[in-house]
């Protein structure tokens, strides 16, 4: 399929005013070194890579913040970190606005001193008031909340609660006590019965820094790596582990953006359960535009006609004329969604819709995937060749720079459709007036646009034998691929500034927020 035919070939879509391969003027210059404020529309959080040799001092970091401010026990601090999801901030700020006792009252922090051993003569005994039996002091155990029972029924407890996996906020037996139990004293009457359950107790106690710490999560790679990421800051951010799982820190899915984490996941489930029929109808099938007669095509050209006569474009399916060369339809171009292909029912125009989106986000998927496994390699071929050769020139990372640019883009234009087929659809109706919604989807789509015939362009260059080309035509060659790239990043980032300032601000629903452009891709964690 020619790209002419899928995106237009109009001059006035492209970046710039358009681009002539005579015209070599706007290529010849070097954009020059990027700053780091170039390269990001915004700083993005940094992240670290969390082992499991590093797990503890990760955990005693935010412990020892705590610890400090509020002059506790690591055991206290711990309770209180547990109880605010491990969000140090959050338990400053609850301390500063609500006060101490406030804030320990809610975790279940008890920090009155007791008398471990009130009565002086060891022969004392009390009542457990669970199984009612008298007991000498040193067979029961003193809670901070001043609760006191006999060792065994607090042993039998905390071995229930946890093989329930409740370990990480064991609460007191007594009657609405809320108070949260010393964990050292859940450890000494655990490993006296059974010292397996409490290295499983240590392991939870440990592990809840990953499972209730919003900031932290595991990675989500299979078979698993052992690894969790920390983020410092935006859980909005798209990560790179360790282990080379690329995913989303907030859905953990694959990278998406700027398609949002509910719309990916709207996306994912239409595609599993709608895209093979689809996929199916739209290889095979066509409506014709007039009749509305299924055709189905049995040659290559994209110009078709029906048996009531009506000639029509393969690829959208919009009336045409019958003149045409092997590339283009005379006087038409498809590269936007037409609001109504069909007048008819709305169940065909949502399958008319649903193929417009699918077929371009999956024809972008199929292309990156080919350009992971073929041109990548191909590239780096051609760059080896050149490193061999007598040029002055001997620097040739513009080529590798140009790929991960085509790759990065070509992501962020692919993701871009699910956002598009589910913003301009039926899931804002109440929020977008049509009139709205349609001055909004010709912005988003000029963008759209833009980006996608320049990437196009790009792709197209670096797939050139430059390797075979004298050293005058490889710097002109050099200087598109540039120059390319840094229009390609200028797009995408364009492109996440209409989603985030000029669609997504507006809506009331603040739950589908995107994560923010990195012109340097996705950010890879550091080591802890």
């Amino acid at each position: 399929m020619a790209i002419e035919d899928m995106y237009g070939s109009s001059d006035e879509e492209y970046y710039n005013g358009g681009y002539d391969d005579e015209d070599e003027d706007d290529y010849d210059r070097d954009p020059g070194p990027e700053s780091d404020d170039d390269l990001s529309c915004v700083k993005a959080p940094s992240c670290r890579v969390i082992r499991k040799e590093s797990l503890l001092a990760a955990q005693k970091e935010d412990l020892q913040r705590v610890v400090d401010l509020l002059s506790l026990k690591e055991h206290h601090a711990r309770t209180l970190l547990i109880h605010y999801q491990w969000d140090v901030d959050k338990v400053f700020a609850v301390f500063v606005e609500r006060g101490k006792e406030r804030l320990y009252a809610e975790a279940g922090v008890t920090l009155e001193d007791k008398d471990e051993n009130p009565a002086s003569d060891p022969s004392t005994e009390f009542t457990c008031e669970i199984c009612f039996e008298d007991f000498p002091a040193e067979q029961t155990t003193l809670m901070e909340c001043n609760h006191r029972f006999c060792n065994d029924c607090w042993t039998e407890y905390f071995v229930v609660k946890i093989n329930d996996g409740k370990s990480r906020r064991i609460t007191c037996m007594a009657q609405k006590c809320k108070a949260i139990c010393d964990e050292g004293k859940i450890r000494d009457l655990v490993t006296a019965k059974d010292p397996n359950l409490a290295e499983k107790f240590d392991r939870f106690i440990l592990e809840s820094y990953i499972e209730d710490n919003k900031r932290v999560k595991w990675c989500p790679s299979i078979p698993h790596c052992g690894n969790a990421i920390r983020v410092e800051d935006d859980e909005y951010c798209e990560i790179e582990c360790a282990c080379g799982q690329q995913f989303c820190f907030n859905c953990l899915c694959e990278l998406h953006s700027p398609c949002s984490c509910i719309m990916w996941d709207l996306w994912l489930k239409k595609c599993n359960d709608e895209a093979p029929t689809v996929t199916w109808l739209s290889e095979k099938t066509k409506h014709c535009p007039k009749c509305h007669k299924i055709v189905e095509k049995d040659g290559g050209c994209n110009l078709v006609q029906c048996i009531c006569g009506q000639p029509f474009c393969w690829l959208c399916g919009e009336a045409t004329g019958l003149e045409h060369t092997w590339n283009s339809i005379t006087g038409h171009t498809c590269g936007r969604y037409k609001e109504s292909h069909l007048k008819s029912e709305d169940s065909v125009e949502d399958y008319w819709r649903l193929t417009h989106y699918y077929r371009r986000y999956k024809a972008h998927i199929d292309s990156l995937k080919i350009e992971a496994s073929e041109t990548k390699q191909k590239i780096l071929d051609k760059v080896r060749s050149l490193e061999a050769k007598e040029f002055q020139l001997k620097d040739f990372s513009w080529a590798m720079s140009g790929f991960y640019r085509l790759t990065l883009s070509r992501r962020v234009v692919a993701c871009s459709y699910p956002f598009a087929y589910y913003y301009f659809g039926d899931l804002f109706a109440n929020e977008i007036t049509k009139e709205e919604r349609e001055i909004k989807q010709n912005l988003f789509e000029d963008q759209q646009q833009q980006l996608e015939t320049n990437i196009e362009r790009l792709s197209k260059f670096l797939e050139e034998p430059f390797a075979k080309y004298a050293e005058d035509k490889l710097m002109k060659t050099r200087m598109k691929i540039i120059t390319l790239s840094t229009v390609t990043d200028d797009l995408c980032k364009k492109l996440y500034e209409c989603i985030d300032n000029d669609l997504l601000v507006s809506l009331q629903q603040a739950t589908h927020t995107i994560v923010r452009y990195r012109s340097k891709g996705v950010e890879k964690a550091s080591e802890l």
